[in-house]
């Protein structure tokens, strides 16, 4: 059955706003997004990304605050595959040319959207391996009210959380998916990777891609769990 959803028709300045975020790659506010591109996401075209869970929005201040959902990166994923109609004017054929090129990249190389738009702030900061990604930028605000871990905790989840626990220094630290896999090396890796998967909705728990893709060993690679059609890399888990 086709995605709805993927086939809904969107508006030039909500493909913009989702663009933006996509350059981002993580949570920003309408005043930032001004500043930085020209736009915001307000009124109806907030409400609609918002109904159509392309986008998750939530008052930061006084202003909204957004970032890019799986789905909205599935759909510009499919927007950008599929070739952008023409926009007239210079730089309507920038973006054209552009989103063309990405598109055969996507398309020759297998990789999705996700993996090829890093952080901003990461990116500029251009952190070494041995930092991951810097805590004070990506280090996710609580989801609920619950901070801890969830008190019927599936056994994968407790090995997960003290696999955690025993290569973190301290809670809130991150950790590669790596050295966490090597001691749950007698679970099956589909189970681990379910487990994460489910984790990662929890309020206590994020995973992230390593943000200088580089670094990345074969290991490292290999250990990532793909949620969202994003490869992570990283786990961070808070006290």
């Amino acid at each position: 059955m086709p995605d709805e959803k993927n086939d809904e028709k969107l508006s030039d300045p909500q493909l913009a706003a989702m663009f933006a975020l996509m350059r981002e790659s993580v949570e920003i506010a309408n005043p930032d997004l001004k500043e930085r591109y020209g736009v915001t996401l307000d009124g109806v075209n907030r409400r609609k990304l918002n109904e159509l869970k392309f986008v998750d929005s939530r008052k930061s201040g006084r202003a909204f605050a957004h970032i890019l959902t799986d789905s909205g990166w599935k759909r510009l994923g499919v927007e950008i595959r599929s070739g952008m109609r023409r926009r007239p004017g210079a730089t309507g054929t920038m973006l054209y040319a552009l989103t063309g090129g990405m598109g055969d990249f996507m398309r020759r190389t297998g990789y999705p959207l996700s993996e090829i738009c890093e952080p901003v702030s990461v990116l500029d900061a251009a952190p070494e391996r041995s930092e991951a990604p810097r805590e004070a930028e990506l280090a996710p605000e609580p989801r609920s009210q619950a901070t801890g871990p969830a008190s019927t905790a599936t056994e994968p989840e407790a090995r997960v959380r003290a696999a955690y626990a025993a290569l973190a220094d301290k809670p809130g630290t991150w950790v590669g998916l790596a050295k966490v896999r090597t001691l749950l090396a007698d679970l099956p890796r589909a189970e681990v990777d379910e487990t994460l998967r489910r984790m990662n909705d929890l309020p206590d728990v994020t995973l992230v891609p390593e943000a200088n893709q580089k670094t990345l060993s074969e290991q490292d690679r290999e250990a990532a769990v793909t949620i969202g059609g994003q490869n992570k890399h990283l786990l961070w888990i808070g006290a």
